[in-house]
Order: structure tokens, then sequence, then C-alpha cells
């Protein structure tokens, strides 16, 4: 008998990366921040399909991306060629699930199947809809057909949500600390003056591609400027500072040893060329997995925009004074906002420990050179 996954409100959706019609490598967890409603429609081939399709486009008015965005998942390579299923911007887009990976995760398929949908996994679909939270879990299943009453309770449910910061009950609250006077305010205008005098250099960001961690540089998902601090007095001092006021609250509230500090380097989001930094985690890729905490810490104050959110715990942004810094897990979510006037410039190290530091050590990665970016603190 065939197994299926069983998805109940209150379970946390699966993470996948899959060929959407926006993106042929969109990866699931970042879409966190706004509720998600996911169409399991499978193939518009059909009457329950065509209705469900049908539903789902009927709804659209509810779908903005930024309360609200829907994704409709089609296992039938069909559906694509045939353009008889089309996405609809904003709000409404498609997985092409068509090897039938998400739809096993998530129980529209049966569990255990092969690389591609088989024609007895056809027969042995399931049609339904899930609303997720802003922090992708299961808020409520709904059942695929009759097609007028899906729409009722859809069109119900999405019209009564709660605002994003609102959806577990009380406003939720990012799992942050910010600390005050970290670094006092010579030592950052000492830091302002090395990036002004020697200038930095474009800073992408981390992807797996074949099997290694490579930089890749895309100024619509990130747009920022970095000089690596190569002063090993600043660098102790920096790593001074760091021991004494920052890590004793990490031990405190997290209850973590850190040892270990990746990268000392001044950052740069310049209103100039729209500095920012889109919804992503610091430790995705075999090469990145090792980072625990961050911290972002703020050299000055005479800028507008560039602050920080963490999409799954509500739109709430940070924005600490000079000298201040914002510590958060490497696995949260988060994003920095445009710069919209002036510089925004800021420290930014990772943390870890021995533990990860031999993980890291044993990845495979070619990437990163572990004598110039790794230090015990």
């Amino acid at each position: 008998m065939a197994r299926y996954v069983q998805l109940q409100p209150g379970d946390h959706a699966p993470w996948f990366r899959q060929a959407c019609s926006s993106n042929p490598d969109f990866h699931f967890d970042t879409v966190a921040g706004r509720y998600v409603v996911l169409c399991f429609f499978l193939t518009a081939a059909d009457s329950e399909g065509r209705e469900m399709v049908a539903a789902m486009e009927s709804l659209h008015h509810h779908f903005d991306d930024t309360q609200i965005t829907c994704f409709g998942i089609s296992i039938d390579p069909t559906d694509r060629s045939t353009e008889r299923v089309r996405p609809a911007l904003p709000g409404r887009r498609l997985f092409w699930d068509f090897d039938g990976r998400v739809s096993r995760l998530y129980g529209a398929l049966p569990a255990d199947g092969d690389a591609a949908v088989a024609a007895d996994e056809l027969q042995a679909k399931r049609r339904f809809w899930l609303v997720l939270n802003p922090n992708l879990q299961v808020r409520a299943v709904v059942n695929g057909a009759p097609a007028d009453e899906v729409r009722r309770l859809l069109g119900a449910l999405l019209a009564d949500l709660p605002p994003l910061d609102a959806y577990a009950g009380p406003a939720v609250q990012a799992p942050v600390l910010v600390i005050g006077d970290v670094l006092e305010p010579e030592l950052c205008q000492r830091l302002i003056a090395l990036y002004e005098q020697e200038g930095g250099v474009d800073s992408g960001f981390m992807k797996e591609r074949n099997g290694k961690t490579v930089a890749v540089y895309d100024y619509g998902h990130k747009r920022r400027s970095d000089h690596t601090i190569a002063d090993p007095e600043l660098t102790a001092l920096l790593r001074q500072r760091v021991v004494r006021r920052v890590l004793p609250l990490i031990e405190r509230a997290y209850h973590f040893k850190v040892t270990r500090m990746e990268r000392y380097i001044i950052a740069c989001y310049d209103s100039a060329v729209g500095g920012h930094f889109r919804p992503h985690r610091d430790n995705t890729t075999a090469g990145t997995a090792h980072r625990k905490f961050a911290m972002s810490l703020n050299l000055n104050a005479d800028y507008d925009g560039a602050e920080i959110s963490f999409p799954e715990f509500g739109p709430r942004t940070f924005r600490a004074p000079a000298g201040a810094a914002v510590v958060f897990s490497g696995s949260l979510l988060h994003a920095v906002t445009p710069v919209s006037r002036g510089r925004r410039y800021v420290f930014l190290p990772f943390f870890y420990d021995d533990a990860a530091a031999a993980r890291r050590a044993a990845a495979n990665d070619t990437f990163l050179d572990s004598s110039k970016r790794y230090s015990a603190i």
C-alpha cells in the first residue's frame, strides 16, 4: 500500500529546491516572511486539476507577494509546454515538479517513488491546498474539491489572516541579541577612515556549484563593497572587544561558547549604487555550514535605510546605533533593506566553535582560504 506524508497544522513545511516559473533553481526557504498558499493541482489535464487551477486564479486578488504569495505545483510537463497553466506576477507562480520531488515531500504523491513520476503514481496522486505561516509552518490544510467550496473556504481563510507579525498570536520577536557599546566612537571612526582610504571591492555571496562552494555576483540579490582588514594590531583590537563585550552574552543567551571568529571586514552599503542584500541564510553551503552566529556592528548612524530584517519573524527591522551590534544565528533568514541616503558602514564577522572548525576543515572546499579567514579567539 502506498505511503504518503501527512502534513498537519503546526508541522513545519519541508524545504526544497525545484524549478519554478520565475527561477530554474528556486530555494523554497527564502520565501518565508509572508503567508504562502500551495496548490497541489498536479496536472491541468483532467477536470479536477482544471477546477483547482480555476480556483487558484479566482483567488489571485489575495496574492500580492508582500502579505500572501501562491505557488501551484504541477507534475505534468505538458502543463508547461502547452501553457495551459500560467503564472501571474505579482503573487502567483508555478513549481515544475516533473520529478515529483516536492509532491512526495508534501504527500501529493506516494513517498517512495523513483526519480521520475511513474504512471501508477499518477493514479495514486492526491490533491489539496496548504496555507503556511510566514515561518513556513502549516496553518491550514484544505482538500482539493469541490471547487466552489474550496473557493469559499480559502477565500474566508485568506481574508481573515492576522498581520504578519502576529501570525502566532502576540507579536513575534526574532531571536536576536542587540548589544550596545561594543566599539567606542574613536574605533568606529578609525575603521570608516580605513575603508575611505583603501576602498572596498564588490562582495558576492556563496552558492553551491558542482559540489563546491563558490562566490557569485548578482546586483539584484546583493550590492555591497567590502574591505578586508590586514593590520594585525587592528584585528587584535577588534578581537579583544568581541571577546570582552559580545561573547559572554552569546554564551548566556544561547548556551554556546564561541572559540573561532571568521572575517575582519568593513562593509559598505552605498545609496549611490542602491546597496542592499535580499533574504538569505549564512550557512546553507558546504563551505559556510560552520557559521553558527553572525554579527552586524554599525560603525555610523548618518544614513537612511539599510536596516536588518528577519522575515520569518515578521516585518520589523533592526537598526543598532553606531558602535552597537545585532547578533543572530546564521540559520535565520535575514535581509538588509536598500540604503536610501548616505552610506552604512558595518563590521561583519561570523562566530563558531572548534567542532564546527573541524567540520569545515574536513569539507571538500577549495574556495575559502582558511589561513587568512579563520582564527581562534
